[in-house]
């Protein structure tokens, strides 16, 4: 029952016993897995919808183009 339970409520759920530690410690490495793997998918939800990733926040740069300076001599033009 327990895991029809989960699925159609989307909790998540482990039967245990603690009369013979039946899923005890599988239980206390699946369900902290499973809160991390909700929160990251969370976090990288809200990072989208509030666009906050770093190719969303470049600006162009623009550089005028450059001149190349001339002697105002004529003296010093073969230098």
């Amino acid at each position: 029952r327990g895991g029809r339970d989960k699925q159609k409520n989307g909790f998540a759920f482990v039967e245990t016993s603690a009369l013979d530690w039946t899923n005890v410690e599988a239980a206390f490495q699946t369900i902290p897995t499973e809160i991390y793997r909700i929160v990251s998918q969370k976090q990288m939800s809200d990072r989208r919808e509030n666009d906050m990733s770093p190719s969303n926040n470049v600006l162009p740069i623009h550089i005028p183009p450059t001149t190349e300076k001339k002697p105002k001599f004529q003296c010093c033009q073969n230098i």
